[in-house]
């Protein structure tokens, strides 16, 4: 509680918010952006607030950011959300603010910010900002517009998989119990998310077939731009595909590789093995068994499936 009412009284000590998130953002990154955004401007109208960072096409269906430029930094709060790590952060001027803030669901491994809320027991940071909600609805009468309902519950749907995930917890359900009385058409947010659903289901049988899988369990998957071309994905709508191999028996622990135009995206996921701490090896990071890094290389990217390798034995 005492988290929550430093953030609450950071914000209104602040004429101007830019609220960022991490690069190829996801319904939970910008779930968590606008719909902190959304709570903000309807409990302080006064306030200048925007969301920054390059639109994600994929994403157009929940909002689009705002046009922000350096200037606008001076005299400004800045609050990132669900970015364990500086290197991710999506926008180059976040530390010319006067003051960093970090709300964020992932093992805090990179403790940025003069302000930070980290709640690993969240399953996404949009539950982590209608819970906010609901302490500012309780001590400041905060109300909650239909936009914001919509977003943060799109950014839970992402982060939980559609409730599917382990990370779902019965405080999650409380929170999505409440938002679910707003206004919103729940169909057509799904229509959103079917669409990218429709375009990768293709891709996801196609890393059925090849996948790779070693004795010990460790299995991997490289994804070239000629093969999202061929099924017509984009990089950052793979990232729906990384669960793929959780099922299959036998997997230990598993990394997908995505090569987007100036890099490899390298996303791995564990069934016991902690593997945050290879991603961190690779300028990345996440929750210990699962996390996201970045190579430049196939070679580099060989060289990380032999650690993976050493994990599961």
């Amino acid at each position: 509680m005492e988290l929550k009412r430093q953030i609450i009284d950071t914000i209104e000590k602040y004429d101007k918010i830019i609220i960022h998130r991490h690069v190829r953002p996801d319904p939970d990154a910008y779930g968590s952006q606008f719909g902190l955004k959304e709570i903000i401007l309807e409990n302080y109208p006064e306030k200048e607030v925007y969301a920054a960072g390059e639109h994600e096409q994929s994403l157009t269906y929940l909002a689009s950011p705002d046009a922000v430029d350096r200037s606008q930094y001076e005299e400004a709060l800045v609050i990132v959300t669900d970015t364990g790590n500086t290197e991710r952060i999506d926008g180059e001027f976040y530390t010319e603010g006067k003051l960093l803030m970090k709300i964020d669901h992932h093992p805090d491994a990179d403790p940025y910010g003069d302000v930070k809320w980290v709640d690993t027991t969240a399953s996404s940071t949009s539950e982590m900002i209608t819970s906010l909600f609901e302490y500012g609805k309780e001590t400041k009468g905060w109300t909650l517009p239909d936009a914001a309902a919509r977003l943060l519950f799109a950014g839970i749907v992402g982060d939980t998989g559609r409730f599917m995930f382990p990370s779902t917890t019965e405080r999650t359900f409380e929170l999505v119990g409440e938002l679910i009385q707003y206004k919103f058409d729940r169909a057509e947010l799904f229509a959103g998310m079917y669409e990218v659903d429709r375009k990768i289901l293709h891709l996801q049988g196609y890393i059925y077939q090849n996948f790779e899988i070693d004795q010990n369990g460790a299995a991997h998957m490289k994804i070239d731009r000629k093969i999202l071309e061929q099924f017509k994905v984009t990089p950052a709508e793979t990232s729906q595909l990384v669960g793929t191999l959780g099922e299959v028996q036998g997997i230990c622990a598993w990394v997908i590789f995505i090569e987007e135009e100036d890099q490899i995206r390298v996303r791995l996921r564990s069934k016991g093995p902690i593997i945050n701490g290879l991603a961190a090896e690779y300028g990345g990071g996440g929750h210990p068994l699962a996390a996201g890094a970045s190579v430049h290389t196939w070679e580099e990217a060989d060289e990380l499936i032999v650690k993976l390798k050493k994990l599961c034995v």
